[in-house]
């Protein structure tokens, strides 16, 4: 049936599941091998980092005119905007007596401690120097040298997105008692989604898988479960385009073009010997149906609820990831 333009219309987003249940669906350990799971976080963690990390979302960062302190990798962070809204990042102690700088102010632009009153430059500063910084429109990143052990890159690493126009993101933070190996290795076994997952996800099949050896994406069918047997299925790719990143984009079905990115950020310094890293996950959603408009007005609204839906998957992803650890700690973990 043509539409009024004369063209094709498109279908309805949503189905009627007709697959098996839970229990007689076909099981995926033969597929998820932990040799290929070990060579797509090897393959992961020779990709290119250039000392980057993501910190969280780009609109935390300036909100209230308050400083955005972290920790990454064992680091004290802060990060503030300066009058023109560029980010700006720099050790987290004052250089004067050691303040947190996470409490001080930001007057028109500078960044000024609460214990004295010192106003840091975006410039350099005695016993202070500032990090490079990166602002890519959802997530902010920095450059840590110090520990990141790579050739430094001028810029991280940015996935491929929507156009920010035509899109609504949502960030979802987590932590967890892990390493990011735990968390990328986690993204790169689609296998468990439907197992693990069965009130987001079912009838997962992965249809395409790198050689061993040979890189690649890994591309699954799957239906995203909305409410009850209705479901909307799509294609979609797994690819590590960084050692703590994992992108899921969608190639074809509802929503085409959009993209889940993952990225892991350790908080604790390298070898700790309890480590814990941050989930930062960025959902860039688009649409080509004409009502997407409507979402796009509605963004302040559903930004919750795409990160209430992130965090129920990751509330189940990351026992995953910490158990993981905890296996390769005691020196029982079967890959």
């Amino acid at each position: 049936m043509n539409g009024p333009a004369g063209g094709r219309r498109r279908p309805p987003p949503l189905r009627v599941r007709r697959g098996p249940a839970w229990h007689r669906q076909a099981p995926t350990w033969r597929e998820a091998k932990p040799a290929r799971i070990a060579e797509a976080l090897a393959r992961a963690a020779a990709e290119p980092s250039g000392n980057w990390f993501v910190v969280g979302a780009a609109r935390d960062v300036g909100a209230g005119g308050r400083p955005y302190g972290a920790t990454v990798a064992g680091v004290e962070v802060v990060l503030w905007r300066t009058g023109s809204g560029e980010v700006r990042a720099g050790p987290g102690a004052c250089p004067h007596l050691g303040a947190p700088l996470r409490q001080g102010r930001v007057v028109c632009g500078t960044l000024v401690c609460h214990w004295h009153g010192l106003a840091l430059p975006a410039g350099p500063f005695p016993r202070w120097r500032p990090y490079p910084a990166f602002d890519d429109g959802v997530l902010v990143w920095v450059r840590l040298d110090a520990v990141g052990g790579a050739a430094p890159l001028e810029r991280p690493v940015v996935p491929a997105r929507p156009r920010a126009r035509a899109a609504v993101d949502a960030v979802f933070t987590a932590v967890g008692r892990c390493e990011p190996e735990d968390v990328i290795a986690n993204r790169l076994d689609p296998w468990h989604g439907a197992w693990f997952h069965p009130y987001a996800f079912t009838d997962l099949r992965v249809v395409d898988a790198p050689r061993r050896g040979a890189a690649g994406a890994l591309v699954v069918d799957v239906s995203f479960r909305v409410a009850g047997r209705l479901v909307v299925p799509v294609r979609a790719e797994f690819t590590a385009p960084g050692p703590r990143t994992v992108v899921m984009r969608i190639r074809s079905g509802e929503g085409a073009a959009s993209v889940v990115e993952t990225h892991a950020t350790p908080l604790t310094p390298p070898g700790h010997a309890r480590p814990r890293t941050a989930v930062v996950e960025a959902v860039v959603a688009t649409s080509c149906r004409t009502g997407f408009a409507l979402a796009r007005a509605a963004a302040p609204v559903l930004r919750p609820l795409l990160r209430r839906t992130a965090g129920r998957l990751w509330r189940d992803d990351l026992a995953y990831a910490e158990r993981r650890w905890r296996l390769r700690d005691e020196g029982r973990f079967p890959g």
